[in-house]
């Protein structure tokens, strides 16, 4: 059995038992869709504030949208070097951002299942900022469009969306959509829609777009390429993060007992690890384990009961 029908086992358990809610805190897909929801939100709210001043639209396009939207001249960048961050959290089109946040909970519930919570927001960036990288490069590059470099600007999550897309594709590619119509529908088909219908979108945007694009599904697939070497390229995002929201929270008590290293702090500890029967404990073990882990990081054993408990509906 391979690993795509492995986790078939594990989506149809946990559909039946419990998945990552929606309000859980550890829901890295939830908190990418409400960052670019809350982005999308503000400028619409600032948009709707310009138009009740003389400058209006224009306005609103020439001193508001700058400090989100990232420029591809160098020099512009240098002012507000913050952009190249935040124009992957921003659409300024409400339908931009439905297919964008559609695509992204398509793709993104299956890495996010597959490989914990940990690597959906870092695969995310890591698409974004190669976006951002190749669409500079393209208006140093091409003279085609070097004319067009002091006006052109990237904004969207396209990029970082698309490598969320690549790398669910490249980690499970036998996986299957809609599996109750005929063999159901392959990852990749999905994928090849998902870029019809990103080109399409972003046709009148120029080259700069179409690469910027690409350049996402290129981070997406070699951060997956990387990851089966054993290479994880979030690790140092996470301890960046670890060490951010650890930053003004005390240091843990010196008078820690014995006890508590032994029985509280031991790693690799799980109870229940040795019993033969298939407890609702030891499942939901195994799924607290996904959720943070992810799917790839189950023991053989662990797989196993989790197919038992599908097949035994526990």
């Amino acid at each position: 059995m391979g690993e795509s029908e492995r986790y078939q086992d594990y989506q149809r358990y946990s559909r039946r038992r419990r998945t990552i809610l929606l309000g859980a805190e550890n829901n890295a897909l939830l908190w990418l869709t409400a960052i670019n929801i809350v982005a999308f939100l503000i400028l619409l709210f600032i948009s709707i504030s310009y138009t009740f001043t003389d400058g209006g639209t224009q306005a609103f396009n020439n001193n508001a949208m700058p400090f989100f939207r990232m420029p591809a001249q160098l020099g512009l960048l240098s002012e507000k070097p913050w952009t190249f961050f935040t124009y992957m959290f921003t659409d300024d089109n409400v339908i931009r951002l439905i297919s964008n946040m559609l695509w992204l909970w398509a793709f993104g519930r299956i890495m996010q299942e597959l490989t914990g919570n940990s690597k959906l927001i870092p695969i995310f960036i890591y698409g974004g900022l190669a976006g951002a990288v190749l669409f500079i490069a393209a208006y140093y590059i091409f003279p085609q469009i070097a004319a067009d470099r002091p006006g052109a600007a990237l904004i969207g999550a396209n990029p970082a969306v698309m490598a969320v897309a690549a790398a669910a594709t490249t980690l499970a590619p036998d996986y299957r959509f809609f599996r109750n119509l005929g063999n159901g529908i392959p990852i990749w088909v999905l994928l090849l829609i998902y870029i019809l219908v990103a080109f399409a979108g972003i046709a009148s945007h120029g080259a700069g777009y179409s690469l910027a694009t690409l350049g996402g599904a290129a981070a997406g697939f070699c951060f997956v390429v990387f990851l089966r070497r054993g290479r994880d390229g979030s690790i140092w995002m996470l301890k960046f993060h670890h060490w951010i929201t650890n930053l003004f929270t005390p240091a843990p008590s010196p008078n820690t007992t014995e006890k508590d290293k032994i029985f509280y702090n031991s790693p690799n500890r799980s109870p229940y690890t040795k019993t033969a029967n298939i407890t609702q404990q030891r499942v939901d073990e195994i799924l607290d384990k996904i959720s943070q882990q992810g799917y790839h990081f189950l023991t053989e054993e662990e797989k196993n009961i989790l197919k038992k408990a599908a097949e035994l509906d526990l």
